[in-house]
């Protein structure tokens, strides 16, 4: 039986997992949290195999979450499950420790799958992304926009994008806001925007095809 812990804040989605597992013979929803802090704190009492964890996690968002996460209980596996784009995160985020990213957009069984695989020490994305990623490797497409960002800058995008400023995003990040500055200059110099709001409607709508 593969032990499963939802960290989401949308109580919705916990229940909905919950509940979508309650008649599964391989895979059980052993508990739900709804903060970063939370995760931690579940994770030290009770044995847990895969976490299928929100990006944007209050208190202590989800990336920086993983990151801690993999340096404390590396054998725990940790799916991102996200409405988040997954042409701009899910490469990032495995770069980071996690072992799969789900868009919240799938279906049950592409759910399952993704857990499957990753407690048998598998690598889950999708389809599409894959293969996009082979045509890369072959270099029969343009290099893509989210290779080009660094697992920190991904992270500084993803709070500038969620309306955090530089001082919140230094105290969170544990960095200086001088390093925020220097981080949200790249991210424009690299995405070719000028301007703040340029930069997080980039962030929010970046299609990359």
């Amino acid at each position: 039986m593969i032990k499963v812990l939802v960290a989401d804040h949308h109580p919705i989605i916990r229940t909905g997992l919950k509940m979508l597992f309650e008649s599964s013979p391989n895979v059980q929803v052993i508990g739900s949290v709804t903060t970063g802090r939370e995760l931690f704190d579940f994770i030290g009492k009770n044995e847990v195999d895969v976490v299928l964890s929100e990006i944007d996690l209050p208190e202590l968002n989800g990336i920086t979450a993983l990151r801690t996460l993999k340096k404390e209980y590396n054998d725990v596996n940790v799916i991102m499950f996200s409405t988040h784009p997954e042409e701009i995160y899910a490469v990032s985020t495995i770069k980071a420790g996690a072992s799969g990213y789900l868009s919240k957009t799938v279906g049950t069984d592409t759910i399952i799958a993704a857990i499957t695989k990753v407690a048998n020490g598998g690598i889950y994305i999708s389809n599409e992304l894959a293969q996009r990623l082979a045509f890369d490797e072959r270099g029969n497409k343009p290099s893509k926009l989210y290779k080009k960002l660094s697992m920190r800058e991904v992270e500084v995008l993803k709070l500038l994008s969620s309306g955090r400023r530089n001082k919140e995003i230094a105290q969170e990040l544990d960095i200086n806001e001088k390093t925020v500055s220097t981080y949200k200059a790249r991210l424009m110099k690299k995405l070719n925007v000028t301007n703040l709001v340029d930069l997080i409607n980039q962030a929010r709508h970046l299609e990359l095809g």
